[in-house]
């Protein structure tokens, strides 16, 4: 049968099943969830600013830096969990590919090879292990929370097993300079891992709002029996949306080696509550059809300042983990509201 072309063209952010009356409040909705990560931000800067002893150490040119470098793990990952997550689909498996990403980058540069194969390797395991999720997912029609929760335990055994459970020491490479506070040369003011995900969020956020590819990522996630009728191969899609995630979280594994200056397997572990908490603060729809990587990356930003100002109050870890919970908790509690708002 041919697919018909006449079906109305799905915009970013429209669930397929929204009424034409209900046009006007969509988009205004839409423009509060944009600029809403944005006013948080704003208002968990200024808080701890005012909590804290010294509003000028924590608003400092050094800590803003220290936050930046901070921010780029999760950062990397929320764009990849930007794109799957707009799709309908979730990915429980960061954390884990983050780690074994990382053993893999260290165990290349330990052998002797050169920082950027390692880098390539890396970043081509991630992209193995989303298109291994993708075809479990497409192939054997397992839910993508229970396929990537499976792919978590593997991606992490296999981390083990290449590291020997340990860490995987490396050689000084360019590699461990990605997320130096002040970097050299003094002329790029911040780290060069926090240029590398800046431009990548800038090319994510052309690609899902003005391309062919992130117009088909919309209307799967806003409808897929829709996007299947209007001729959209969302199997092959599917494989696409989690192979490009999982080499932007094959990247965030080399910032972690960066950060660490090793590869450990056991690094990492509830790194995927943190990035899925930046998507959904960000404006991201657990429910598939609505995101977008600047708010993720702002959701990103907000837990890094969480997590500084609390260190910065000298408050104990169990407090901090406390917090990011409720947040999680609120931030998908709020992802239900906006869901019964566009009812």
């Amino acid at each position: 049968m041919t697919p018909d072309t006449s079906l109305p063209r799905l915009a970013p952010g429209v669930r397929a099943d929204a009424e034409p009356s209900a046009a006007a409040p969509d988009r205004l909705r839409r423009s509060l969830a944009r600029i809403g990560p944005a006013l948080v931000l704003v208002l968990v800067v200024l808080v701890f600013a005012l909590l804290t002893d010294a509003p000028a150490r924590y608003l400092s040119p050094f800590n803003l830096r220290i936050v930046l470098s901070q921010t780029v793990i999760v950062a990397l990952g929320a764009i990849g969990m930007t794109i799957i997550i707009v799709s309908g689909g979730i990915d429980l498996s960061v954390g884990a590919t983050i780690a074994l990403t990382g053993v893999v980058a260290a165990l290349v540069v330990g052998a002797g090879w050169p920082a950027g194969v390692a880098t390539f390797a890396a970043v081509l395991a991630g992209g193995l292990v989303g298109l291994a999720n993708g075809l479990l997912i497409t192939s054997l029609r397992v839910v993508p929370f229970i396929a990537t929760l499976g792919m978590l335990g593997i991606a992490r055994g296999v981390a083990k097993w290449l590291a020997h459970e340990q860490t995987v020491n490396v050689p000084p490479t360019w590699l461990n300079d990605l997320l130096v506070t002040f970097p050299q040369p003094a002329w790029m003011v911040l780290p060069a891992g926090v240029w590398i995900t800046l431009v990548l969020a800038l090319a994510a956020a052309t690609v899902l709002r003005r391309t062919v590819f992130g117009r088909r990522v919309f209307a799967l996630g806003s409808n897929e029996r829709a996007a299947r009728a209007c001729g959209i191969a969302t199997d092959r899609l599917k494989l696409w949306i989690y192979g490009v995630g999982g080499l932007l979280f094959g990247l965030a594994g080399v910032m972690q080696l960066s950060r660490l200056r090793q590869g450990d397997p056991t690094v990492a572990i509830g790194t995927e509550l943190d990035v899925i908490a930046a998507v959904v603060i960000g404006g991201g729809s657990l429910s598939g059809g609505e995101g977008s990587v600047f708010g993720s990356v702002v959701g990103a930003l907000i837990m890094a300042f969480l997590r500084n100002g609390c260190q910065q109050m000298g408050w104990p870890n169990y407090i901090q983990e406390i917090i990011i919970g409720g947040i999680i908790v609120l931030a998908v509690a709020l992802d239900r509201l906006r869901a019964g708002w566009a009812q």
